[in-house]
């Protein structure tokens, strides 16, 4: 990671400029800054209305950018340790359902737990794929599920000889981070492309002390909730592609499929500022995180 690039923030330093320059506007939306939105709009939101923005060409275009905003992307590329990053503003469903569209086509098979988000499932019905499940272990006593392990992944994989691809759930939705390293070496080994949900585990690249995010795990393809755990605003995610993954550009082209053509500019600038506080300050912000979840398990255990 490059700590001196990781200081910018093109993206949210094009809005703030473009919005100082006290532009009468002539395009969408039609609240035109807020001096026509309804009177409890401008009382809720106030002068954030003046950044209210989208479609702005003059700021760059989420589909095909050239400007700050790709710059900005490149930027979380770099801190994630990933060959591409897109920005969503449709959430990390966006995400899960354009890494499949990019891979699957109608009737492949995918590989999933049946702890896999609805979002999925969406992402196979609009491409086609159809889904053979991992078997997963459960721990009775905690009533926790624990995911597939790489036994559970070898009996899919000798069930399913025809599979394309396998989807992993990192970290599960009850917090649990299995052997994906291993998995994802057995999946490769098979010729099947690795695509993980990591919308819980945004933060893990910046600790070492927390469980190997799944880029460096091997995965193919990620998508993180940056929003879930690292200060961006609500519906706002990333997708990282490996470098030299060659599905790439149709993974571009899906990412343009499934989002709003009219992508929130607020969304944009605050994924390029969550990106710089995590590349600069992540560490050190969940050092602090994890000596109170120490602290808070080491007094529950006590009681």
């Amino acid at each position: 990671m490059n700590k001196e690039a990781q200081k910018r923030t093109p993206f949210a330093d094009a809005l703030e400029e473009y919005c100082q320059q006290q532009m009468v506007p002539f395009h969408t939306p039609g609240h035109k800054l807020g001096t026509g939105a309804p009177c409890r709009e401008q009382a809720l939101f106030g002068t954030a209305l003046r950044q209210d923005l989208g479609l702005m060409y003059a700021l760059d275009d989420l589909f095909q950018p050239e400007g700050p905003l790709r710059e900005a992307m490149e930027l979380a590329a770099d801190a994630y340790g990933a060959g591409r990053t897109f920005f969503s503003v449709n959430g990390t469903t966006a995400c899960i359902e354009a890494m499949i569209l990019a891979v699957c086509g109608p009737g492949d098979t995918v590989l999933i737990p049946r702890e896999a988000h609805r979002s999925v499932l969406s992402g196979l019905i609009l491409s086609g794929a159809m889904p053979a499940y991992m078997e997963s272990r459960y721990a009775g006593r905690e009533e926790v599920s624990l995911g597939p392990d790489p036994a559970s992944l070898q009996a899919a994989i000798a069930a399913h000889g025809e599979a394309k691809a396998v989807l992993f759930t990192y970290p599960t939705y009850d917090g649990l981070a299995g052997r994906l390293a291993e998995m994802v070496q057995i999946a490769h080994q098979h010729g099947l492309i690795v695509l993980v949900d990591e919308a819980h585990g945004a933060h893990l690249a910046f600790h070492e002390d927390l469980p190997a995010d799944a880029l460096a795990c091997g995965a193919d393809c990620v998508a993180q909730s940056t929003h879930k755990l690292t200060g961006s605003l609500t519906q706002t995610s990333m997708l990282h592609c490996r470098k030299g993954f060659p599905y790439t550009e149709r993974v571009a082209a899906a990412m343009a499929l499934v989002q709003s053509t009219s992508p929130h500019y607020w969304f944009l600038a605050s994924l390029d500022l969550a990106r710089q506080q995590m590349a600069l300050e992540g560490r050190a912000l969940e050092e602090k995180a994890l000596f109170l979840a120490r602290q808070a398990r080491k007094q529950l255990n006590a009681l």
